[in-house]
């Protein structure tokens, strides 16, 4: 186990003196935990490429040991040492590069030690360790230590260094710490605040590293996700792509004999019809019918659902007056259904852009819905009004309350996709009503015209009876 080393200049990796190189296997120690990979070298940098594809990018100070080829892709969850510093004593005073070492054996016993008599032994060292902490003498023949300072700050940025001086060197203390020296240390020296100092120092870097490891983390976990919401984002597509595949093939499946079968009982129908059949047999035939228009609409709204959750659901907007569009479905709906519809008044045209052929079927199905749960003899009401910038289509019936289907969820979709809402509200005496909102078109002049405009209401009535 080590520290890593980055070279800029050779764009090199080191750890403890070996060079490392790409495809290497490496396990770096993130937050307390090892994590194993492979050494990746690319245009971004030297990067960590775990055994689930995630890469880490590496930089000096982490602390990290050769891996095992093949080793798992789990992450093994091991405690991390943490309290083996190592510390750099550069004086040219053999005396203190002798009493120093034994003074932090003593009080720290897992610390290693390493000792340079010159600022110039001292880089060659430091260029090839990353020490948690370097102490070092001001006064030494030829680079002093606030020139080696300079250069631990360019080698190594963020290590403490703490600078030994004389007792009257006062303004060189200052010198130091305003170059960025972590504290000083005075002649002669006193054993327990050179410790205390070196403690602090040691502190100073294991917080660093921690924060470095918890971004790190912070990193590996946010990457994590990522592939985890592509992964899922991809399952969920293929998930769609199956579904709408499944409903296609079956939708089609079933056309063809419900569209036989519809044929041969309208077929039978109509022979039989001024025959002497029992009543049952064409009871029975009706009812047939009846269910294969009931299995078509089914086909129907089921492709109608996988078509709005795909991006195949495209409106067909072009501007129209919805006075008329209600009109004419009314008038279409009650002839085929055989009911009786009354008009009471009329409004003005109101101007809209839509789908006409979706809203018509919404139109339809709102309709449908309250014919199939009205109570026989009252009658269902249709209105369209114009509020504000907003019109408002309203079906009111009285009986059962409406049915939240496949049929509901269609014909909210496709109010949604006109940026409108559609809403259901049941009243006392069973007293139910759909309310349609849609975004009436305006024209830029009548935006920018007198908002009083905006709040005059017109409205259209029918009456529908069966």
């Amino acid at each position: 186990m080590g520290t890593l080393m980055y070279d800029s200049d050779w764009n090199s990796l080191e750890l403890d003196g070996y060079e490392l190189h790409s495809g290497e296997n490496v396990e770096i120690s993130v937050f307390g935990s090892w994590i194993p990979g492979q050494l990746v070298l690319d245009t971004a940098g030297w990067h960590l490429l775990t055994p689930d594809q995630v890469e880490i990018p590496l930089r000096s100070g982490l602390t990290a040991r050769h891996g095992e080829p093949g080793s798992s892709p789990t992450p093994a969850l091991q405690p991390v040492e943490m309290n083996a510093p190592h510390i750099l004593l550069v004086d040219d005073d053999p005396a203190l590069l002798s009493a120093l070492p034994q003074t932090i054996a003593l009080r720290l016993p897992a610390a290693r030690v390493d000792i340079a008599d010159s600022a110039q032994e001292a880089l060659e060292q430091i260029q090839r360790y990353q020490y948690e902490t370097i102490v070092s003498d001001i006064k030494m023949p030829g680079m002093d230590g606030l020139d080696l300072l300079a250069r631990i700050h360019e080698l190594r940025p963020g290590t403490p260094t703490l600078l030994i001086t004389g007792h009257g060197d006062q303004g060189l203390a200052i010198q130091a710490l305003r170059g960025g020296a972590y504290d000083y240390i005075l002649k002669p020296i006193d054993r327990d605040y050179f410790m205390a100092a070196l403690r602090r120092a040691l502190h100073t870097q294991l917080l660093q590293r921690q924060v470095i490891e918890q971004q790190l983390a912070l990193e590996l976990h946010a990457k994590s996700l990522e592939g985890l919401v592509q992964q899922r984002t991809h399952e969920l597509f293929e998930a769609h792509a199956a579904k709408d595949k499944l409903i296609n093939l079956a939708s089609h499946e079933l056309k063809t004999p419900l569209t036989h079968l519809k044929d041969m009982t309208q077929l039978l129908r109509l022979k039989l019809e001024g025959t002497d059949v029992p009543e049952m047999v064409s009871q029975g035939l009706a009812d047939i019918e009846h269910s294969i228009e009931q299995t078509e609409m089914l086909v129907q709204e089921l492709l109608h659902t996988s078509r709005i959750e795909t991006a195949l659901f495209l409106l067909h907007r072009q501007r129209c007056d919805l006075v008329e569009l209600c009109r004419q479905v009314l008038a279409e709906y009650t002839a085929n259904t055989g009911c009786a519809l009354r008009c009471e008044s009329l409004c003005a045209p109101i101007e809209v852009e839509v789908d006409m052929d979706r809203v018509r079927q919404l139109i339809i199905s709102l309709l449908a819905d309250a014919h199939k749960n009205s109570t026989p003899g009252f009658p269902i009401t249709v209105k369209l009004q114009q509020t504000g910038p907003k019109a408002i289509i309203t079906v009111s019936y009285r009986g059962s309350p409406p049915g939240l289907g496949l049929e509901f969820y269609i014909s909210r979709k496709i109010v949604e996709q006109h940026a409108g809402r559609l809403e259901v509200q049941s009243f006392p005496e069973n007293r139910n009503t759909y309310f349609v909102m849609l975004p009436q078109r305006l024209d830029p002049a009548e935006e920018q015209a007198d908002t009083s405009k905006h709040i005059q209401r017109a409205q259209a009535l029918w009456t529908v009876t069966a």
